[in-house]
């Protein structure tokens, strides 16, 4: 209200003629700069008093709060940290998976424009990421190639298959192999060949052993008696090896022939590329149980054969006609054999039967003795089913064995034992006997 009656009488005084110095209306118009001046600080003024009020007010009462909450100060900042590292962790895998999904649909794009990856010339680290999720913008054609020049650089096998209707038998041949790759060290290789046939692996035959070849002539037969009614849910494989002496043989390739595949009325004899081969999964060969016994005074070490159980079947009713064979080893000769009783038509057999042998106590520590399963066959070779040893040189359960006949003399000690494949526990032991 000061503001306008002083803007009215400034304008009449104008309008009048008059006059008035320059010192009246200067005078005049002075209070009116200092008046609309001090409203506006008054009303500033106010404003912060009643905003620093209504601040103080929430201050007092959230403090009043927390004075309410049965917990110490300590607790509280501590509870406050932890909430505001869950919200932090939380925005950052939200942020994360985000990222991802982005990365993800840009990799999809390229792949359906037909980049290949491989030829691109960048980051390693980005041919990894690729590698890692499969991706690689190879057509079916070009994967289809690669597949075959890595089957090509595996090497061939020849071989033949002739069938007897009358005996029902079936010969296979292994005549030879060319091309193989190398294992060894030197370029070259111990090759080869076992063939069985799927899927029950009753019967196992291996070749002899061509060292330090890559084309190895065999010329080897071997027979399958199988009546020509089981033969089409058959399959015929041969699978390349490479020998080693102190390790699991690695297997080079294999030839698997689908026997419903296969005209067996008239004589075969053809080449076939090696495939790629999986290493075989370790079989499951059974169980068995044996204990040892030591007497120290008298020199005397006693071997009982208890029971075995899951053994492999080997038989074509799905049996097998199991018995274990003791050896006494010493440097790599067999010092004493001995073998218990033959129990027909079972996986699970049951002997406690007893062997002793005569050690002299400063000749325990170079002693070994070698337990194997067999399957007893009337005409053929008797399989092995498995075999494992014990002594102050094994490993694993047989030096815990020894270890623990050892420690309590007089004491018989059992143990079960898994069976191993015989091939992989003749390799440990000329292993062993190499390091003499």
């Amino acid at each position: 209200m000061k503001f306008n009656l002083f803007r009215k009488a400034e304008s009449v005084a104008a309008a009048e003629p008059t006059t008035a110095s320059p010192t009246t209306l200067t005078a005049a118009t002075n209070p009116v700069i200092l008046t609309t001046t001090a409203a506006d600080t008054s009303g500033s003024n106010g404003t912060e008093i009643s905003k620093n009020d209504m601040f103080e007010e929430i201050k007092s009462k959230f403090m009043n709060e927390i004075d309410k909450i049965p917990l110490p100060p300590w607790a509280l900042i501590a509870i406050a940290v932890v909430a505001a590292l869950l919200i932090l962790t939380c925005c950052f895998c939200i942020i994360k998976k985000c990222c991802c999904k982005k990365k993800k649909n840009k990799k999809g794009k390229k792949g359906k424009d037909g980049f290949n990856m491989k030829n691109m010339q960048g980051d390693e680290k980005h041919q990894d990421d690729d590698d890692d999720e499969g991706e690689t913008g190879l057509t079916e054609e070009e994967e289809k190639e690669e597949e075959e020049k890595e089957q090509e650089k595996l090497g061939k096998l020849q071989y033949s298959i002739d069938y007897d209707f009358e005996n029902t038998k079936l010969t296979v041949g292994i005549l030879q192999a060319a091309d193989l790759i190398s294992m060894d060290s030197g370029g070259t290789s111990d090759p080869y060949v076992k063939v069985f046939i799927l899927p029950d692996k009753k019967k196992k035959y291996d070749t002899k052993v061509h060292k330090k070849t890559l084309n190895p002539v065999f010329n080897e037969t071997f027979v399958f008696k199988i009546a020509y009614e089981e033969l089409g849910g058959k399959t015929l494989c041969m699978s390349v090896y490479d020998y080693d002496r102190f390790s699991k043989h690695d297997v080079i390739g294999e030839v698997k022939l689908p026997m419903n595949t296969i005209d067996l009325g008239r004589p075969i004899e053809e080449w076939r590329d090696l495939e790629s081969a999986d290493q075989e999964e370790p079989e499951k060969l059974g169980d068995i149980c044996i204990s040892l016994r030591y007497v120290p005074t008298a020199g005397k070490l006693t071997v009982c054969i208890l029971e075995a159980k899951n053994l492999k079947k080997m038989d074509a009713c799905g049996l097998s006609d199991p018995y274990v064979k003791i050896q006494l080893l010493q440097g790599g000769k067999r010092l004493k054999k001995k073998k218990t009783t033959v129990k027909k038509n079972t996986l699970n057999p049951y002997y406690n039967e007893s062997f002793s042998f005569e050690i002299p106590l400063e000749q325990m520590q170079k002693i070994l003795v070698a337990v194997t399963v067999f399957d007893y066959d009337k005409i053929g070779k008797n399989d092995a089913i498995g075999k494992i040893f014990v002594g102050s040189k094994a490993t694993g359960l047989g030096l815990k064995h020894w270890s623990d006949m050892l420690s309590n003399p007089r004491r018989p000690i059992a143990q079960w034992h898994p069976l191993q494949p015989e091939e992989d526990i003749d390799g440990e032991l000329a292993k062993l006997n190499a390091k003499k």
